[in-house]
């Protein structure tokens, strides 16, 4: 290790070293902290009435608030929530107490009040406040089954009021559980280095973690960056550095439930992306939540748009294997909602829970093992049914949440969708029994939609993921490294997938103008023919148009020879062109691979389910780690 990084950080690079130790479990206190009073954002981006609502003169600190005569205060915002559906319905919760530190001058009044499933607010407690001091106030969690919040309404009536030391508590445990953070980075070394920064930055949650494991699989490197070396004395032994090769989420992720489990089988792992924005709270909250749950439960942190930081991409998520689809919104969870707008009121339950922030109980790692070495997309859905297979539920826990950056930025046509539609197909076969017609019927149509569009790359990555499907469990022998390489590598051949600067792209900005798109068509199979057949027989309309991002539909995009298309990053155009004998090439091909796949199905999904325990050993792992 470069000796320009420190000495405080432990470098885990020994295939021989021992495990580094954490602790046991933590001696409890009488009562354990749920969530902290937090007033403003951990960046100037982010929007303070996340946090508290104020009215009248009030001066904003991290954890304290001065309120001046006649001005309020309400909580009743999305960090400022408590969400007592959630704290009855899966903990050994039965009621809080939310205490805080005043000093006053006059009159202060304190209500702690609730919501039901429809948002209608009624006062559970109340206080009025004359001198300075602590002052506590009590909610039962006893009619929040289905839905419901619980925060604090402050008004300084007499004078001014200062609030601090705010903290939702309830019983503790016998004992806190040990844990530990993984962070897995692949050449995003600043976003890496302020993650950590976030973390170290609350003393709070740093005495709370036993480790941090950074698992670096990158060429620029974490431990090289300046902020990295500044945070490491803050987290003194606590930080632990691994550099392995780049074997996608999957294996960065999977790294530190494997050390983290070896170094101590009863500690806890919240595994985080290195590129969010860290909001420190939300790891206590998750915490809090893990230890007082009835059975161990996988606790995961919801994701707000980073771009958009009071937007919150979905409540909850499931799957719908049947279809090969992720990411689907669970019934009554909001999405893509203004979170200054509106409130999550109905409890949600999660299917599963992504890893930009997800705790794991170290009960699910010692029963279900390690993830499948899928390299990227869907690891953390197939580990969240698998624990689900095994008696562990997943909760996404309101008011617990990271920025990461918004999806709808990123491109659907790109390399990624090898492994989206590889590991779909994995997934779905290990935790469904799927119906040969059905699925191949889909991805025919799908392919079909690509081709229409004229998204030729897009549809050959797509069948690229289902031929190596169809080779088995053995395409998973070394990690994801040569698929990935492959992925990325003949994408080139298709010139649509090359996205060029929107004022210098081949094509002239004067050649071509903009054309909209109509709605979206009633009956959408009759017009996909429609449209592949006038494709076929050259009866598209001539020229060049261009197409924005939100109209590159392909019943739109069809219509015309060739099109410049908005990339859904906004840094740049993609030009499609009609290929016929391209699309000609690759509907052979996919009628090939599908009859292939319709047939051998039933067969694949038995081997590949077959092939689970040996896929997700340590010993595995181990192997492709280079430490066996």
């Amino acid at each position: 290790m470069d000796a320009s990084a420190g000495q405080a950080v432990t470098e885990i690079n020994d295939p021989q070293a021992a495990p580094a130790a954490l602790r046991a479990d933590h001696a409890a206190p009488e009562r354990l902290v749920l969530a902290r009073g937090v007033f403003s954002g951990p960046a100037p981006q982010i929007n303070d009435d996340l946090y508290a609502v104020v009215k009248g003169k009030v001066t904003r600190e991290r954890f304290a608030l001065r309120l001046e005569k006649g001005a309020s205060v309400s909580t009743n915002t999305y960090f400022g929530r408590f969400a007592a559906a959630y704290w009855q319905r899966w903990t050994r919760v039965t009621a809080v107490e939310v205490g805080m530190t005043l000093e006053v001058t006059g009159k202060t009044r304190i209500r702690l009040a609730a919501s039901d499933i429809a948002g209608h607010r009624r006062v559970v407690d109340t206080a009025v406040v004359r001198e300075a001091g602590r002052v506590t106030l009590h909610a039962p969690l006893d009619m929040y089954i289905d839905g419901g919040a619980i925060w604090l309404e402050i008004d300084a009536l007499g004078g001014e009021a200062v609030i601090t030391d705010l903290e939702w508590t309830a019983p503790a445990p016998d004992h806190v559980r040990p844990v530990a953070i993984a962070i897995c980075t692949f050449n995003r070394a600043q976003d890496c280095a302020n993650t950590v920064a976030a973390l170290a930055s609350d003393t709070t949650v740093l005495n709370a973690i036993d480790a941090v494991y950074v698992v670096d699989q990158g060429t620029d490197l974490v431990q090289d960056r300046p902020l990295f070396t500044e945070t490491q004395p803050k987290l003194g032994d606590k930080l632990r550095y691994i550099r392995q090769p780049n074997l996608g989420g999957a294996g960065g992720f999977t790294r530190g439930l494997y050390e983290v489990s070896a170094a101590n089988e009863h500690a806890d792992v919240i595994l985080m992306d290195d590129d969010i924005l860290c909001e420190p709270e939300t790891v206590l909250r998750l915490n809090a939540f893990a230890n007082l749950t009835v059975e161990p439960t996988l606790v995961g942190a919801q994701m707000l748009f980073l771009f958009n930081p009071d937007y919150l991409n979905v409540g909850a998520e499931e799957t719908d294997l049947a279809k090969l689809k992720h990411g689907q919104k669970v019934a009554k969870a909001l999405r893509n909602t203004s979170m200054l707008k509106k409130h999550q009121e109905r409890r949600v339950d999660a299917g599963y829970q992504a890893w930009w922030t997800c705790l794991i109980p170290a009960e699910v790692v010692k029963q279900i093992g390690l993830p499948v070495p899928v390299f990227f997309q869907w690891d953390d859905v197939e580990y969240g049914l698998r624990a689900r297979k095994h008696g562990f539920v997943t909760v996404t826990l309101p008011n617990a949440a990271v920025w990461h950056a918004d999806f709808y930025w990123k491109d659907f046509d790109d390399w990624a969708r090898y492994f989206s539609s590889r590991n779909s197909l994995i997934v779905s076969s290990l935790h469904h029994d799927l119906d040969p017609k059905a699925i191949t019927r889909q991805l025919l149509r799908e392919i079909g939609e690509y081709l229409v569009g004229m998204q030729y790359g897009l549809a050959h990555t797509t069948l690229q993921g289902i031929e190596d499907y169809l080779k088995g469990p053995e395409i998973l022998r070394d990690g994801g490294i040569e698929a990935l390489a492959k992925a990325r590598g003949s994408r080139g051949d298709y010139p649509e997938t090359i996205k060029h600067p929107a004022a210098t792209s081949p094509i002239p900005n004067a050649h071509f103008g903009l054309r909209r798109a109509g709605g979206e068509p009633s009956r959408p199979l009759p017009v996909l023919f429609k449209r592949a057949f006038k494709q076929w027989t050259g009866r598209t309309i001539p020229g060049v148009v261009g197409v924005t991002r939100e109209d590159a539909h392909w019943w739109h995009v069809g219509l015309f020879e060739q099109v410049v298309v908005t990339d859904a990053s906004q840094s740049g155009v993609r030009i499609r062109k009609r290929d016929k004998e391209t699309a000609r090439r690759l509907l052979l091909r996919a009628i090939r691979v599908l009859r292939q796949l319709r047939k051998e199905l039933p067969d694949l999904q038995n081997r590949w389910r077959a092939a689970v325990p040996e896929l997700t050993s340590r010993e595995n792992w181990e192997r492709l780690y280079g430490i066996r």
